[in-house]
C-alpha cells in the first residue's frame, strides 16, 4: 500500500483506485526556455493517469499565488517554473518566490516543487538551455514519484541526486 498523507484523503483514494491526479505546472513568460513543455511531455509518457493544468504568469513572484489558487482548486500538488537572471538582483527576486512558494505550501499543506533554473549556474546558452530542459524534466518525475510511488524516492535517498545536473553521489 502507499504511503501517503493523512491530510489528504482524496489524494490517497485516487491514487489507490488510480483514477487521474491533477497537477498544476506553473511558469513565467521570463523563462528564456519553455519549461512546462518539457514537464507536460515527462507527464504524457507516464503510466499513471495525470490531469496537468498549466498557467502562464509574467514572472516567478507571481508563482505563489497562482500555484496557492490551483491547489486551492483541487490540485495534488503544484510545478512552480523559473528563469532566474543572472543578476544580483534577479537572485533576490528568486529568494522572495521561493519563500512566497514555502508559504504557499504551508497554507495548502500541499507540496509545490520550486523548479528554478540560474543563469549563473553557466554563461553558455546551449547549456543552460539543456540545464533547464533536464531539470525540469526529472522534477516531473519527482512529482509523479510524490503521488504515484513514494518508494521510489525513498530508494534515492542519501544518493546525492541533482535535478539537471551530474548527481553528487552519496558519501563513502
Amino acid at each position: 500500500m502507499l504511503a501517503m498523507p493523512k491530510k489528504h484523503p482524496q489524494t490517497r483514494s485516487a491514487v489507490m483506485r488510480q483514477e487521474s491526479l491533477r497537477i498544476a505546472v506553473v511558469d513565467t513568460t521570463f523563462a528564456r526556455v519553455d519549461m512546462a513543455k518539457e514537464v507536460l511531455a515527462e507527464f504524457a509518457r507516464s503510466p499513471w493517469k495525470v490531469e496537468a493544468v498549466r498557467v502562464t504568469v509574467p514572472g516567478m513572484k507571481d508563482l505563489p499565488v497562482a500555484c496557492k489558487r490551483l491547489l486551492d482548486d483541487g490540485c495534488a500538488l503544484a510545478i512552480a517554473l523559473a528563469w532566474v537572471g543572472g543578476e544580483r538582483l534577479d537572485e533576490q527576486c528568486a529568494h522572495e518566490a521561493n519563500l512566497g512558494l514555502q508559504w504557499a505550501q504551508l497554507m495548502t499543506n500541499k507540496h509545490i516543487l520550486g523548479v528554478f533554473f540560474h543563469e549563473s549556474e553557466t554563461r553558455v546558452p546551449g547549456e543552460q538551455r539543456r540545464i533547464a530542459r533536464e531539470r525540469a524534466r526529472e522534477h516531473a518525475q519527482n512529482a509523479l514519484w510524490m503521488l504515484f510511488a513514494p518508494d521510489e524516492l525513498q530508494k534515492r535517498a542519501g544518493t546525492g541526486q541533482r535535478q539537471g545536473g551530474e548527481d553528487a553521489g552519496p558519501l563513502a
